[in-house]
């Protein structure tokens, strides 16, 4: 990589700036925010798009996927086996591609845009006085700006349907404490599903348009499901939130019958597509050894290890479980924060990319040990991103083993990180300084 160093000059430059605005309280206009985000993206777009160096995921797995459709082809099927979502980026990169567009600069377009959508949604997700402060700290990010703009990597395409989802589903007048996920007995919630009150039926409407959102989300990549529990907690009753959950189908489904209906797949091929964007553990392909314990396991080094993937996602639904009980009662956001966290340390697979997963909703509503985490992990990610990409061949495997070994150093600030004083809500939390507080009964 010709370009790590003024890369890694703009990504310190981000981390000084956030850290600042927390310490002197800055309030920059969103006028200024998106000027730095802007900025500081498109910068590292032209240096990344220039380089000579290019991620092999980029090359190999997305722009196959991109001239697939251009050639009229299955994305997921006939793109080298590089692409095992939904074709619905693919068809972004298609029409970039068909515009005459760099793929260089065209896959990354699709990430930057994203994410620069993504820092006003992050100010949104944050509310009240603080709302212009942590989305100008979302604009420096500095994992956001290497994922955005050097990996094109499309974790900012799923967040920003994410993130629009949360803020929709939350409403303008923000979350009430009282609106936790129903843990009553069955006849009790069927009562309320048949007979309604009245702020969940009003509610019918957001919770279309939220479900909708978090579809595309998994239209991007599957693993924004595990951000719909957040957002059913969000809306104030059983009948709101089966109608998210409906809503959230229903662009996957969409996408999923394009492929059929505009002659890229037969019709047979559906069974094969869905295998291989399917979440169960043996659809899931058993490469380990970048990360935490199965780095550990594995000295570092990748290995295809189908036991240690199944028990590490298995670990992943028992820690979601553990979760969505202990923080039952803690704003929905903090949820999100304590699954994602928790998810980083059972995960038996990661790319860097996986770490831009909490960032939105870490730096919106930010604990003690917020920033530690957020820089450690982009410090981590930055040496993968900018150090090792300066060796090849056997340099290269002797450098990525203790790099991979050393990420479980950033277990302890991960765990720290989690919410584990607000397991539940103080009644003011995730709403608006300018809406009155008010308890509604769900």
């Amino acid at each position: 990589m010709d370009y790590a160093i003024p890369t890694g000059i703009v990504l310190v430059t981000g981390v000084v700036l956030a850290i600042v605005a927390q310490w002197k309280g800055w309030k920059p206009s969103l006028a200024v925010t998106l000027a730095i985000g802007v900025g500081f993206r498109v910068l590292i777009l032209v240096l990344s798009a220039k380089d000579s160096w290019q991620p092999i995921d980029f090359v190999n797995s997305f722009r196959p996927a991109g001239e697939a459709i251009v050639q009229h082809h299955d994305p997921v099927l006939e793109s080298n086996g590089g692409w095992h979502f939904l074709p619905t980026i693919p068809y972004v990169y298609g029409l970039l591609l068909w515009l005459g567009i760099p793929w260089e600069v065209a896959g990354r377009l699709v990430t930057v845009v994203a994410d620069i959508v993504l820092i006003p949604l992050v100010g949104k997700l944050a509310g009240g006085s603080a709302q212009r402060l942590r989305a100008f700290q979302y604009a420096c990010n500095p994992l956001a700006i290497l994922v955005a703009s050097v990996h094109g990597q499309v974790e900012p395409v799923s967040l920003v349907f994410g993130v629009a989802a949360y803020v929709v589903a939350r409403g303008p007048g923000g979350w009430q404490p009282s609106a936790v996920l129903p843990w009553r007995r069955p006849g009790d919630l069927f009562r309320r599903f048949i007979h309604p009150v009245d702020v969940d039926r009003a509610a019918t409407s957001r919770a279309i348009w939220a479900g909708l959102l978090m579809g595309m989300a998994l239209c991007a990549k599957s693993w924004p499901v595990i951000l719909i529990p957040g957002m059913l907690m969000l809306l104030p009753g059983p009948r709101s939130r089966l109608i998210s959950l409906i809503a959230a189908g229903i662009p996957p489904v969409f996408f999923l019958l394009t492929l059929p209906i505009g002659g890229w797949t037969a019709w047979g091929q559906l069974p094969e597509v869905l295998k291989t964007i399917g979440l169960r553990p043996g659809d899931v392909r058993p490469i380990t050894g970048d990360w935490g314990w199965t780095a550990i396991l594995n000295g570092g080094d990748w290995v295809l290890n189908p036991t240690a993937l199944k028990l590490g996602q298995y670990m992943i639904y028992a820690a979601v479980v553990f979760c969505l009980i202990w923080w039952r009662k803690a704003d929905p956001i903090d949820v999100t924060i304590a699954i994602v966290l928790a998810f980083m340390i059972f995960t038996p697979r990661l790319g860097a990319q996986y770490l831009m997963w909490f960032m939105p909703f870490l730096v919106a509503r930010p604990t003690r040990w917020a920033w530690p985490a957020i820089i450690g992990c982009a410090a981590w990610s930055a040496v993968g991103y900018l150090v090792l990409t300066q060796f090849t061949g056997e340099k290269w495997g002797e450098l990525h083993s203790p790099w991979a070994m050393s990420s479980i150093i950033l277990f302890p600030v991960l765990i720290a990180a989690m919410p584990w004083g607000r397991r539940r809500s103080d009644g003011v939390t995730s709403i608006p300084a300018d809406v009155k507080a008010a308890r509604v009964d769900a």
